[in-house]
């Protein structure tokens, strides 16, 4: 009797360069036929840097705040996640084939993966960029639970891995300069998380404005409300708990963990924070960026 292959954490898989989830690398060919509508909006962010929180406030925001709407579906079924593939999971662009117009989608691609239609077609883009050391952390965590992932290893080794861009979606650094450069020829609202940590309220009256809606006061603050981290971290259709084990393990590490700005401070050694730091100032170099590492 042929044994049952173990589905859990298989090895990264390069596609152009990029190392990838072996199942998302397996969803970049099927992507490309994608068929972007002239009202998309896609959402994109490198992994652990605000998704599912911004994923949510334009839902509502397209809902009009109607909260009830919003408990339709968890999150992945009502923002389709493009690239998504998984064991026994429809995959993002099966969701998407269901998704009524308005459409809002998800990706962390960096551009050189990303569907050339979305570009050609100036599809508009809501991108969040959260700092790097906060980053690194959620995703080493994130490593842990998500079986989709290779082995984390030690935070050490991990912490090495994502300096040199060796891990899932590849460099952070190469990401967030790349979409920032965009804005200059395509349809980007650049969000950063520290911001939307320390003024949601001013955060989402740009993203309103963005895209072309008005909502009133009342309704702006109830979406503040039930975006906030405490309410989506309870919210199963916001905290990815209906998925099943053999993908995200909760017992593990839970997949909304603290959602703050400043968490590196527990993780980094003070070597690690210099190393760091001096790898930083030099793949950033003449890109005017600036992030918040603490609030």
């Amino acid at each position: 009797m042929e044994l049952v292959q173990d589905t859990s954490r298989p090895p990264l898989k390069y596609v152009k360069g990029v190392p990838l989830i072996k199942y998302f690398a397996e969803a970049i060919g099927p992507l490309q036929s994608l068929q972007p509508r002239p009202d998309d909006l896609l959402i994109s962010t490198y992994p652990k840097s605000g998704t599912t929180w911004v994923s949510e406030i334009l839902d509502m925001i397209y809902q009009d705040g109607d909260l009830e709407k919003c408990q339709r579906a968890p999150i992945l079924t009502r923002v389709p996640f493009l690239e998504f593939k998984g064991p026994g999971c429809p995959t993002g662009m099966e969701v998407l084939k269901d998704t009524p117009a308005p459409r809002l989608l998800k990706t962390h691609l960096p551009l050189a993966l990303l569907p050339q239609a979305l570009l050609d077609q100036k599809i508009k883009v809501i991108y969040v960029a959260r700092n790097a050391k906060d980053v690194a952390v959620s995703y080493y965590h994130f490593y842990r639970m998500a079986k989709v992932y290779p082995e984390p290893g030690t935070w050490d080794s991990f912490l090495e891995k994502f300096m040199a861009g060796e891990v899932s979606y590849g460099s952070w650094y190469q990401h967030v300069r790349e979409w920032w450069e965009l804005r200059h020829t395509h349809p980007v609202l650049y969000l950063f998380y520290e911001d939307m940590q320390e003024n949601p309220k001013r955060e989402i009256r740009k993203i309103l404005e963005f895209v072309g809606r008005s909502l009133s006061e009342e309704t702006v603050d109830h979406i503040v409300r039930h975006t906030s981290f405490k309410e989506m971290k309870k919210n199963p259709m916001a905290n990815y708990s209906t998925l099943p084990v053999e993908i995200m393990d909760h017992n593990i590490s839970a997949f909304m963990r603290k959602g703050i700005t400043g968490d590196w401070k527990t993780m980094f050694t003070v070597a690690q924070n210099e190393r760091f730091d001096a790898h930083y100032a030099e793949k950033m170099a003449g890109c005017n960026l600036k992030f918040h590492t603490e609030l």
